[in-house]
C-alpha cells in the first residue's frame, strides 16, 4: 500500500508537506502542491479518510434517518438530501427506523460511534426525545424533518399539515360530502396531530358533527395495526361517505380493505390522502391528496445542516421552515 512517505520521497517533500496537500490545509506554493498531486496520481495514491479525519476532526459525512423508506414521500425526500449533500461535498449515509423506537435509538449508537458530522431526522414520535438528548449531549448537529418533538429545541422543515387538512376535508364538503372518517397516525406524532387538528376544525368550520366512530388511530408506515383498521372499517354504522388518510401509505391499505368487501373507489366511497405517490402518481393519476414539496424537504434540511456543521459560532437562532402543501384533485373522490 502507498503511504504518504512514499509520496514524500517520490516529490522530493516532507511528509507533513504531503499531508497538508491531502488535507489542504497550511501554506504551499502553487508548484509544490501540484508537483505533489501529480506523484499522488503517478502512483494511484487513495487517502486513508479515518487518518484525514482525525486531523481535520470531520468525517466529511452525514446521516439520514427516516421512518418508513418505502413510502415515497420519504424515498423523493432522501433525494433531495442527497443531491444537496453532493453539492457541498459532503457523502450521505441512510437509515430507516420503521417507526420503531428501539430501532432508532440502536442508530443513534450507530450515528454516535460513527461520527458523522451530523445528521438528518424524521423521528418516530414525541418519545424519541431521549435518542435526540442523545446527539445534544455529544454535540452532534441535525435537522429534525417532517414531525416536531416537544423538549428540543433545534433547526427544523415542516409541512402545513393543519392548512393540508382542512384542504381535503373542504373539498370533500364541496362535493357533498358530510359524513367523513378520518384514518390517521398516532397522536404521538406531531405531524398527525396537525392533521387531526386541522381535519376537526374544517369538520366544525362546515358545521358539520366530529363522530368519534369516525376516527382511526393508527401508526404510519408498515407498523399500522391492520387487523384493528378492519375491524373499524366493519363497526362503522353507517359507513360514512368519504375517508381521510393521514399519509399515502394509510390510503393504500384502506383502499385494499375496502376492495376486499366490494367497496370500490370513487363509486361506493371517496378517499383523500396527505402525500403524494411519486412517480407512480403520473403513471395512474388517481387519488386526490395534498402534496407536500418532500424534495425540498431533503434539500433545504440538508442546507441548514451544513449551515449549523460549517458556522456553528455564527449560525444564529435555530430556524423552522413551514413548507406549504398543494391540493391535486384527481378521480377518487364522488360527488354527491
Amino acid at each position: 500500500m502507498v503511504t504518504i512517505y512514499d509520496i514524500a520521497e517520490r516529490a522530493n517533500v516532507s511528509a507533513m508537506t504531503v499531508s497538508r496537500v491531502i488535507n489542504n490545509t497550511g501554506r504551499i506554493s502553487d508548484k509544490t502542491r501540484a508537483k505533489v498531486k501529480k506523484v499522488m496520481e503517478e502512483m494511484n495514491y487513495v487517502p486513508n479518510q479515518m487518518a484525514r479525519s482525525l486531523v481535520l476532526q470531520q468525517t466529511r459525512s452525514l446521516f439520514l434517518l427516516i421512518t418508513d423508506i418505502t413510502n415515497p414521500f420519504y424515498t423523493t425526500l432522501a433525494r433531495g438530501a442527497e443531491d444537496a449533500a453532493t453539492k457541498l461535498g459532503y457523502r450521505l449515509l441512510f437509515g430507516n427506523s420503521d417507526e420503531n423506537l428501539e430501532k432508532e435509538a440502536d442508530y443513534m449508537n450507530t450515528i454516535l460511534t460513527t461520527r458523522v458530522d451530523g445528521v438528518m431526522i424524521a423521528p418516530t414520535g414525541d418519545p424519541s426525545l431521549p435518542n435526540l438528548e442523545q446527539l445534544r449531549k455529544h454535540n452532534t448537529p441535525f435537522v429534525l424533518l417532517d414531525r416536531d418533538v416537544p423538549g428540543i429545541e433545534c433547526d427544523i422543515v415542516l409541512g402545513d399539515g393543519k392548512v393540508g387538512a382542512r384542504q381535503l376535508v373542504d373539498h370533500l364538503v364541496a362535493n357533498g360530502h358530510t359524513s367523513i372518517a378520518m384514518v390517521n397516525g398516532s397522536k404521538s406524532v406531531s405531524s398527525a396531530r396537525m392533521r387531526l387538528q386541522g381535519y376537526e376544525e374544517a369538520m366544525k368550520l362546515n358545521n358539520l358533527p366530529v363522530n368519534e366512530q369516525y376516527l382511526f388511530e393508527t401508526s404510519f408506515g408498515p407498523r399500522a395495526d391492520l387487523t384493528a383498521m378492519e375491524n373499524w372499517i366493519d363497526s362503522m354504522d353507517p359507513l360514512p361517505t368519504a375517508i381521510v388518510a393521514g399519509n399515502n401509505v394509510l390510503a393504500v391499505e384502506v383502499i385494499r380493505l375496502l376492495r376486499k368487501r366490494n367497496i370500490f373507489i370513487p363509486e361506493k366511497m371517496s378517499i383523500v390522502c396527505f402525500d403524494d405517490f411519486g412517480p407512480y402518481s403520473e403513471a395512474d393519476p388517481f387519488i386526490t391528496v395534498v402534496a407536500q414539496q418532500a424534495y425540498q424537504f431533503g434539500y433545504l434540511g440538508m442546507q441548514m445542516l451544513v449551515d449549523r456543521i460549517q458556522y456553528r459560532e455564527e449560525a444564529g437562532p435555530w430556524k423552522k421552515v413551514v413548507l406549504p402543501a398543494e391540493l391535486v384533485v384527481r378521480n377518487s373522490v364522488k360527488r354527491l
